[in-house]
């Protein structure tokens, strides 16, 4: 039962650069200060910005993508002390709220280019292109991509804990081996960058400590979630995050609208600035309690909902573009699996990176159907028929619609 306003734990500001922000960091790294304190049981919101720091303009022009500095994201609000949390506990954190921020109702979506972050379809679509979603309440459209309206199901995709100095040095440690083992032509993970790392209010001894041994916000990690990109992670849920450092040192970013299973465009979700609501609880001893190896979590009750009979649903299988076999590959199932609702949905008169951007933020189910046929894994992507204002099931007419352009870059033609 409330007993009063919800305070504020943490506030962001939009006329100051992410860097100059010092509750704020781009790092993961155990000595970052943190930026106050939240006791158990307490309702707290947090204000975030987009996780590129307000890189990305509302806009027609993609030229922000392509120039979008990556060293920099994800700017995360954080750390927080968690009053009376201690290493081997388990976090439990309650997301009770997502909201966009009143005065800046819109996110965006976007195809980064291949040589600057690219995306899961990059061989196909290696330039940049970006969509920008006007917020309607639970609803959110696209001067970008027309003849489409959904609800969104709002998350974040970044939450987690510090790790401890133990298990940053695992981090480095194996994703360093990786990059020495690369034989891809692709960057295969993020090592430690100093350039543009931002330790929040840490002094420059400090800071330079951390720069130069602070993990990449890139991806999630076993050992404590981080950027995972669940978009079930939305209001009522229930996340349980082990704890490494004295006070947890617990940070949240990356506000997301709406997005697909996958991300499949790299910046696939609708990103956007906005405020989140957390109750926290602790499990002592929980990870051995739990025998917690990576985290858990418990969906909430709020999620739009198609009925099953109006998903129109596309499969792909473990042989590629060139029509090579692998050995039940499932990156290369669901890759086929986009292309070919990519393929059917072009025929309305989409361009392919429209559908690209679509299949990234729209609530668009993902699944693995299948991993034991040999040698073909089989995956599967439905399509929620309603979300469009015209007919796409199989044997209705194809109409041509306007479909406008998606925003791209100035040189693009």
């Amino acid at each position: 039962m409330g007993t009063g306003p919800i305070r504020t734990a943490l506030k962001v500001d939009f006329n100051k650069p992410a860097q100059e922000q010092p509750y704020l960091h781009n790092r993961w790294h155990p000595d970052i200060p943190t930026v106050g304190k939240i006791t158990p049981g307490e309702v707290v919101k947090v204000e975030c910005l987009d996780w590129t720091g307000g890189q990305i303009q509302n806009n027609d022009c993609a030229d922000d993508v392509k120039d979008c500095d990556l060293t920099q994201p994800h700017y995360l609000s954080g750390p927080f002390e968690i009053e009376g949390a201690d290493p081997g506990d388990v976090l439990v954190v309650e997301i009770q709220d997502v909201q966009p921020f009143e005065d800046r109702p819109w996110g965006f979506t976007a195809v980064f280019d291949k040589k600057n972050g690219g995306g899961f379809l990059d061989a196909h679509y290696p330039q940049p292109a970006k969509a920008i979603w006007d917020f309607e309440g639970i609803f959110c459209s696209s001067r970008h991509i027309p003849h489409v309206r959904f609800p969104g199901l709002i998350h974040p995709g970044i939450m987690g804990c510090a790790p401890s100095t133990e298990v940053l040095v695992e981090w480095n440690r194996r994703e360093s081996e990786l990059v020495s083992m690369n034989t891809l032509d692709r960057v295969v993970a993020e090592l430690p960058q100093p350039k543009n790392a931002h330790a929040g209010s840490a002094p420059e001894d400090l800071k330079a400590k951390i720069c130069r041994e602070g993990a990449r916000t890139i991806p999630g990690r076993p050992e404590h979630g981080g950027n995972c990109d669940i978009k079930n992670l939305s209001r009522g849920s229930k996340t349980y995050l082990p704890v490494h450092v004295p006070g947890a040192k617990f940070s949240v970013g990356d506000l997301h609208f709406s997005q697909g299973d996958g991300e499949i465009s790299f910046c696939g979700a609708i990103e956007m600035a906005g405020i989140i609501t957390f109750k926290f609880e602790l499990m002592k001893g929980g990870i051995q309690e739990l025998e917690m190896k990576s985290p858990i979590f418990i969906p909430g009750p709020v999620e739009p909902h198609f009925s099953p009979g109006r998903m129109l649903t596309f499969e792909g299988f473990s042989v590629d573009e060139a029509g090579k076999q692998h050995y039940m590959d499932v990156t290369v199932a669901y890759r086929q699996t986009c292309l070919r609702v990519i393929e059917y949905l072009k025929r309305f008169g989409y361009s392919g990176e429209q559908i690209y951007l679509l299949l990234s933020c729209a609530p668009v189910q993902g699944h693995v159907a299948g991993i034991v046929d040999i040698p073909n894994a089989c995956t599967t992507m439905g399509i929620p028929m309603d979300i469009f204002d015209f007919d796409i099931s199989p044997g209705a007419p194809v109409l041509k619609l306007d479909m406008g352009s998606c925003a791209y870059t100035s040189g693009k033609k």
